[in-house]
């Protein structure tokens, strides 16, 4: 849920984020889940990412943005 008592509105944030030299560049950014929540939302996020043909992935709390339309492929250890 957006904190009411933050001085960016979810439109400045996301601006914000998304006008970065990395998301520019097409690399990885990564923010804290709960600020997201606290400052968009994590459905807006969300919407965002996906309309712009990115991709997420969450791990401790952190989501990290993969800023390209490149696919991700897990490496983990069977």
């Amino acid at each position: 849920m957006r904190n009411r008592n933050s001085p960016l509105s979810p439109e400045v944030w996301l601006k914000d984020l998304f006008a970065s030299k990395a998301v520019q560049e097409g690399a990885v950014i990564r923010r804290k889940a709960r600020d997201i929540e606290r400052f968009v939302g994590m459905e807006r996020f969300m919407a965002e990412i996906h309309r712009r043909g990115f991709q997420a992935a969450e791990n401790s709390g952190q989501i990290i943005i993969f800023c390209n339309r490149a696919p991700v492929r897990g490496l983990t250890r069977p």
